[in-house]
């Protein structure tokens, strides 16, 4: 399990980082360090510092989506510092005229264009997730119904949304009992046994699913949009 803080490397250099609000949030001044090649801390803050007033002359909203939380410093005592999630973290390297930010805004570039062919195109969505599995080393015939698994989400949740459902912790609860229905246990203790730690949601448990275990989660989902359908 990963503590409250923990350092992950970025260009060589070991960024500050928090879990917090069920995601990680990352040093904003270590990252501006990086890419700006500031010699110290107080050179980093400035670049920061005027960096937010012209974000803010351009009517971005990121710097009020920033947190202060308290990060360990190189005396060994906690400190306030401005920290963004990863969303935010990538809107700030956009901001940087860096040669070492480059390589991440044409990735944003790509992702950005690729998300807008899956909008046009939703087939070339189900092509590419076939693709990372197959990446990740899972047999084909489990690749089948974890795609069809997808869909039939889809599907389901599509369904809760024309009947009113909008917050995202009511699909939560929705899908909680829906496991609950077909394993007899909630979500958080089927991650346990699959060995996943609750406290990160990016860990999803149906990439972990045996294909027994896809095959009764569709099962159930179709039930669903059955009964919800009437």
């Amino acid at each position: 399990m990963e503590s409250d803080n923990a350092l992950v490397v970025f260009h060589g250099k070991g960024i500050r980082r928090m879990w917090y609000d069920d995601e990680w949030y990352f040093s904003v001044v270590d990252v501006v360090q990086v890419l700006t090649d500031q010699v110290d801390d107080y050179t980093a803050r400035k670049y920061w510092n005027k960096l937010t007033q012209r974000l803010r002359d351009e009517g971005s909203e990121l710097v009020t989506f920033c947190h202060r939380l308290k990060l360990e410093s190189s005396d060994g005592k906690k400190y306030d510092a401005n920290c963004a999630n990863t969303k935010g973290l990538f809107r700030i390297i956009q901001s940087i005229p860096s040669p070492k930010a480059e390589p991440f805004k044409q990735w944003l570039a790509k992702v950005g264009y690729e998300r807008i062919q899956e909008i046009e195109n939703p087939e070339l969505a189900q092509e590419r997730a076939k693709e990372y599995y197959k990446l990740k080393g899972y047999p084909t015939e489990w690749i089948e119904k974890r795609l069809r698994g997808i869909a039939i989400r889809q599907d389901l949740t599509d369904e809760w949304k024309q009947r009113g459902i909008e917050e995202n912790k009511d699909y939560a609860i929705l899908t909680n009992e829906i496991s609950k229905a077909t394993f007899g246990i909630p979500i958080k203790n089927h991650k346990e046994i699959k060995g996943l730690d609750p406290k990160f949601k990016n860990q999803n448990l149906r990439d972990h699913m045996t294909d027994l275990e896809l095959i009764f989660t569709i099962t159930s989902l179709r039930s669903d949009i059955f009964k919800t359908s009437f």
